[in-house]
């Protein structure tokens, strides 16, 4: 599985920005799409996640600010970022899991820079 993630840039504090991660498969096989990110110094972190059947799962610091969905017949997960403050800037990158497979795939990153 190949992800090509886009959409990040620069947005002021309380902007919006919805990035996309396209898989070269369909996802209807792919088990788990998520999002991680990493801020300057720090580690990557979880930013949230979605399985095949609907299910999502967000870090507590995104919960009722961003949403996560995917989209079948365009093989693509979307993670839409409302309400974004100087703390969400980070590289942000897709990753998706086929328990078949037992590993991770991870696409390249994208920046998101909250100005504020």
């Amino acid at each position: 599985v190949q992800l090509q993630a886009s959409g990040g840039g620069l947005v002021q504090a309380g902007g919006s920005l919805r990035l996309s991660c396209a898989a070269s498969t369909s996802i209807r096989r792919i088990d788990v799409m998520g999002w991680y990110r990493q801020g300057p110094g720090k580690q990557r972190e979880l930013v949230a996640v979605i399985t095949s059947d609907g299910s999502t799962t967000f870090d507590d610091s995104v919960k009722g600010r961003f949403t996560i969905s995917r989209d079948s017949a365009k093989n693509t997960a979307y993670l839409q970022m409302n309400s974004l403050k100087p703390e969400d800037t980070a590289v942000y990158y897709c990753t998706a899991v086929v328990y078949s497979e037992s590993k991770a795939h991870w696409g390249q990153g994208t920046l998101v820079t909250v100005s504020s």
